[in-house]
């Protein structure tokens, strides 16, 4: 599969295989959808143990890059029902960069869009992505990742802080 690679104003600059992208380090497109049950509680997935890096480690409900010539958000759509075999309305919360190195020798450099969703129904999780999920209260998230960011993928520490910054500053949050 390829992905777009973009420039620090996500415009993009071309495209590349995602592993060789991942291995030579390249700023690309990508989105993490972070879903709220009407409880306020978010979900997290715990990821297959054969993804490629972060395996086995706590995330945000899905993740992704969208392919080249398709729209970020119909992307991000799509990844969430084959993913975690359900649809919800999405809305961009914000967008930013992160740059984190992995032990296996991959390094996640993206331009990654955040998007945010509520649902309440039933989960179908794909297993070859994902090994386990659950909701929970952003006060307990907090004290695990404190107690435990081993844990967590490098991505998601990063942006659940900022996530919660945007729903404090959103009218009606």
């Amino acid at each position: 599969m390829d992905v777009i690679l973009v420039d620090e104003m996500d415009q993009p600059v071309g495209r590349m295989e995602k592993m060789e992208v991942h291995q030579k380090a390249l700023l690309h497109r990508a989105f993490s959808i972070f879903i709220f049950n009407g409880k306020g509680e978010l979900l997290l997935q715990k990821r297959a143990a054969n993804k490629y890096h972060s395996a086995g480690l706590w995330t945000n409900a899905c993740c992704s890059h969208p392919a080249p010539g398709t729209d970020t958000l119909q992307a991000a759509v799509k990844r969430l029902q084959e993913e975690m075999g359900f649809s919800t309305p999405l809305e961009k919360a914000f967008d930013f960069i992160y740059k984190a190195p992995f032990e296996n020798g991959l390094t996640e450099y993206e331009f990654d869009h955040v998007l945010i969703g509520t649902y309440n129904g039933k989960i179908v999780p794909n297993p070859n992505e994902v090994a386990d999920f659950c909701f929970k209260p952003l006060e307990d998230i907090r004290n695990s990742l404190q107690s435990h960011a081993d844990k967590y993928t490098a991505w998601f520490k990063i942006a659940l802080p900022k996530v919660e910054a945007h729903i404090r500053l959103s009218p009606g949050a």
